[in-house]
């Protein structure tokens, strides 16, 4: 049991990667929190987990009283905080830069950005020492395409994030890492997928296939296998690291 015991919280939870991560991390012994705006998702994402160690808290991340809302609760239930994942997630736009519009460039770096800020800023005075922090970031977090300002933008910002947070906590013995997927099999992708490809005018699932050296896009249970690594202890001298799992499509 990688995670006997240990307390988690899950932002972003009622979506594909979310519910497969609470159900990795509860299968190898976690209480989990489960956070998302969305409250009907959460409902439908705990319908089936362990009522004793599985709470669904709706909030919205981009909200200072609200995180501190979440995490108070956490605490309050399962003790203090062993692993923050911080995993919500928005998409905005795809256009030319003349014609981006602000607000959803607004509107996805106070999720991406702001929202893994105050996560971790309400998060980690409430932490274990030798706890771990992963954001979710993305293979957009190391590449640039035309149109994508919004999202790609904050998915490098959430790099600098993390590796400022790696250097201050490292002496509480404290991991932050990112983790970087490629296309993943879910609605989320395929949304952005439709956008992109009528922005180029192709198939935007078959464009993104044929960027990646796999061939396929991602199970969200495969991506969730490699945010437990750096939530447990198997990843024990990893820190301020950007793990890639895309297939290869970065390479």
């Amino acid at each position: 049991m990688k995670l006997q015991h240990k307390t988690c919280i899950i932002t972003g939870g009622g979506g594909s990667l979310g519910q497969a991560t609470a159900r990795l991390f509860l299968a190898e012994g976690a209480r989990v929190v489960l956070v998302d705006r969305d409250g009907e998702a959460l409902e439908r994402a705990i319908a089936d987990l362990p009522a004793n160690r599985v709470v669904p808290l709706a909030a919205d991340v981009t909200s200072a009283r609200q995180t501190e809302r979440y995490i108070e609760a956490t605490v309050e239930r399962f003790g203090p905080i062993d692993v923050l994942f911080s995993n919500a997630g928005n998409f905005g736009a795809v256009a030319p830069i003349a014609d981006y519009p602000e607000e959803a460039f607004d509107a996805v770096h106070a999720v991406h950005v702001k929202g893994a800020f105050l996560a971790a800023k309400h998060a980690v005075p409430r932490m274990r020492d030798g706890g771990s922090i992963v954001i979710t970031s993305s293979v957009a977090g190391l590449r640039g395409d035309p149109g994508v300002y919004a999202y790609i933008t904050a998915k490098h910002a959430q790099v600098g994030l993390m590796r400022c947070l790696a250097k201050e906590l490292a002496p509480r013995g404290i991991r932050v890492n990112t983790i970087h997927p490629g296309p993943v099999d879910n609605g989320f992708q395929y949304a952005v997928e439709e956008g992109l490809g009528s922005q180029m005018g192709v198939d935007g699932t078959a464009f993104f296939n044929d960027l990646i050296p796999l061939g396929r896009h991602a199970r969200a249970e495969e991506v969730a296998r490699s945010v437990l690594y750096l939530a447990s202890s198997d990843s024990s001298f990893t820190t301020g690291t950007t793990l890639v799992v895309d297939g290869g499509m970065s390479t």
